[in-house]
């Protein structure tokens, strides 16, 4: 199958030492994409994929407005930006501290905001860019225990739509992609029976690859999505159906 070439193309990728980050720097690159891999923790996986793919890696907090303007700044004149930096601190509502809010908000909210206001005004200039936001199933339809990742994941859609909208008229445009349960190191220490009733509650009887989600975010970077903006793309085997 012949894909739309990333040929020529600048990618920053947060988040991207290990699991669907690694996933979608992998694609990217695989398409012709020059990418730029940032990463806060995991320093020798994220050099040892730079070495894999010919790319370059980063070490930022993009919790930090500071950190997320030297990582693009870093990055240089980007074309594609994927934001999927991200962690979960789940627990009731009721037991939460203030310091599990704060830290799923900053990191998987804010450092959205960080980004995407740093790479907004070169790519309007340009009238050019792609900016791909990856968000959660949990932010469409909540989930037990995980308020503040819920509030964080639907945020981003929100923030994304809106974005959309402002920057649609620069030829600049961002979209969601929404991920069910996929295999990475956060649903490898699930107990078997909530591995069981995450494969009865989706209708593919199957969890998702990190693949699954980067192929559906090469997409919307790619040409072939030129007439895509505002959407959330879900990829979760029919969970959300």
């Amino acid at each position: 199958m012949v894909f739309a070439s990333l040929e020529g193309k600048t990618a920053l990728v947060t988040g991207a030492s290990r699991g669907i980050g690694r996933a979608i720097a992998s694609e990217l690159a695989a398409a012709g994409a020059s990418v730029v891999i940032g990463y806060r923790s995991g320093h020798d996986e994220a050099e040892a994929l730079a070495a894999e793919l010919g790319a370059r890696a980063v070490q930022a907090d993009v919790s930090s407005a500071e950190e997320a303007a030297r990582l693009v700044a870093e990055a240089g004149d980007i074309d594609i930006l994927v934001n999927n930096a991200g962690l979960t601190r789940d627990g009731l509502l009721a037991r939460m501290s203030d310091d599990d809010w704060r830290t799923v908000i900053e990191t998987n909210l804010s450092s959205v905001f960080y980004t995407c206001r740093a790479v907004c005004r070169p790519m309007m200039k340009k009238r050019a860019g792609s900016i791909v936001n990856v968000s959660s199933i949990v932010g469409v339809h909540g989930n037990w225990g995980q308020t503040n990742y819920a509030a964080s994941k639907a945020g981003i859609i929100g923030f994304t739509k809106s974005l959309a909208r402002e920057l649609g008229s620069r030829n600049v445009r961002a979209n969601v992609v929404a991920p069910g349960y996929v295999k990475t190191q956060l649903t490898d220490v699930l107990p078997e029976e909530a591995r069981a009733a995450m494969l009865q509650a989706t209708p593919l009887g199957r969890l998702g690859e990190p693949e699954d989600v980067a192929g559906a975010v090469r997409f919307l970077c790619s040409d072939e999505a030129s007439f895509i903006t505002g959407e959330v793309i879900l990829v979760d085997g029919g969970l959300g159906m």
